[in-house]
């Protein structure tokens, strides 16, 4: 997570010291996740969004996404739905732009260098596709299959809807050493690339009821692209992120959510049978208890008479509770001496050691503040 460039950089001051908190929480839990699972063969890349509709220069509008407003976030999944990597989008950024590689070039190896020669399989859509990045991706060898738009640079020249007239059910394919290109038309016309599988048979393939074939690549795809949209709605479905008009805070309290979700996955990997529901109630009762460990601990002893309010607390803590009437000598009650009035009594508290009467000063000292 960084800055497009300087100009983008806010002035210093408390923005600038929550966005370099946000920044350190974001990078210490990405270089965590990688460290503790080994991802699977399939891996999946693609983008989700924040939901944000208060002022930021990089706020995003995605009108086919259900959250059309809001922070953009390029991740890197596995089938289990564990976020490996993950990449906040600032804008488009210049510095990894080059000739030779475009931003979203740029983006897709950043998330996959983690991974690289190790022989994943990556499957990502059209936004991201392109024939120069399969070609770099092998070379790291992750092999990839996706969908492609047919005006990409180095795609076949015949390639599009104007130039490849096809009907229902038609499959076109075109090959360049192991990258195979593919044309298939259902209720519109589909492209893809892949470097996986071998180059299927062209021809025209309708079923009984002439409904096209789906080509083994295609399936395959669709069944492995969805991962990034399986973690996102797990970590939406127990959302703690509520509306908030600063994007830093928007952004923090998302990024419990990816925490307790790869928690979870980390927990299932090794045998346990726990449904994420119960593993977030499990997490909120550890925390809950352990926040009542660290205030059953003794508190430092500070020199002189301790003040009132400590007095006040201390008596009424319902952990204290030996606090039982006992008689004595005669004492003044400090009750009535509170409220004006002198008053003695045979009881007092063996706890509080402090003259009271039994009906209703020891009831009223033990339950009221103000006494």
């Amino acid at each position: 997570m960084h800055f497009p460039d300087n100009s983008q950089r806010p002035d210093p001051g408390e923005e600038y010291d929550r966005l370099w908190k946000i920044r350190t929480i974001f990078d210490t839990l990405n270089q965590a996740y990688p460290k503790f699972y080994n991802p699977s063969e399939h891996l999946a890349v693609d983008k989700v969004v924040v939901k944000f509709q208060g002022r930021v220069i990089f706020r995003q509008y995605i009108p086919k996404k259900r959250k059309r407003f809001g922070i953009k976030i390029y991740k890197l999944c596995d089938e289990s739905g564990y976020m490996y990597d993950m990449r906040v989008y600032l804008g488009k950024d210049s510095c990894s732009a080059t000739d030779d590689m475009t931003a979203t070039h740029a983006n897709v190896r950043n998330l996959t260098c983690r991974v690289g020669g190790l022989g994943h399989k990556l499957f990502v859509d059209n936004f991201f596709s392109s024939p120069r990045l399969f070609d770099d991706l092998l070379r790291c060898k992750i092999h990839s299959c996706r969908t492609v738009r047919p005006n990409r640079k180095d795609m076949p020249s015949d390639f599009g809807p104007k130039k490849l007239k096809l009907t229902k059910g038609d499959v076109r394919v075109r090959t360049r050493g192991n990258l195979t290109a593919l044309a298939w038309k259902d209720r519109r016309d589909v492209y893809m690339l892949t470097n996986m599988d071998q180059p299927p048979e062209e021809g025209n393939f309708c079923d009984d009821n002439k409904q096209a074939v789906k080509p083994q690549i295609m399936a395959r795809y669709t069944r492995h692209m969805g991962y990034v949209n399986n973690s996102d709605h797990m970590a939406n479905s127990y959302s703690m992120c509520l509306r908030n008009f600063k994007w830093t805070t928007k952004l923090f309290f998302h990024l419990p959510d990816l925490t307790v979700i790869n928690s979870w996955i980390l927990l299932s990997s090794c045998g346990a049978k726990c449904t994420l529901q119960d593993f977030r109630l499990l997490l909120v009762r550890n925390l809950i208890k352990e926040a009542g460990r660290s205030q059953d601990r003794p508190t430092p002893s500070f020199v002189g008479r301790p003040s009132t309010a400590a007095a006040n607390v201390m008596r009424m803590d319902s952990r204290h509770n030996q606090h039982w009437p006992a008689k004595s000598s005669k004492l003044c009650c400090c009750v009535c001496s509170a409220r004006s009035q002198r008053r003695g009594t045979m009881y007092k508290c063996i706890k509080c050691n402090v003259g009271l009467c039994v009906v209703p000063c020891f009831a009223d000292y033990h339950t009221k503040t103000n006494l």
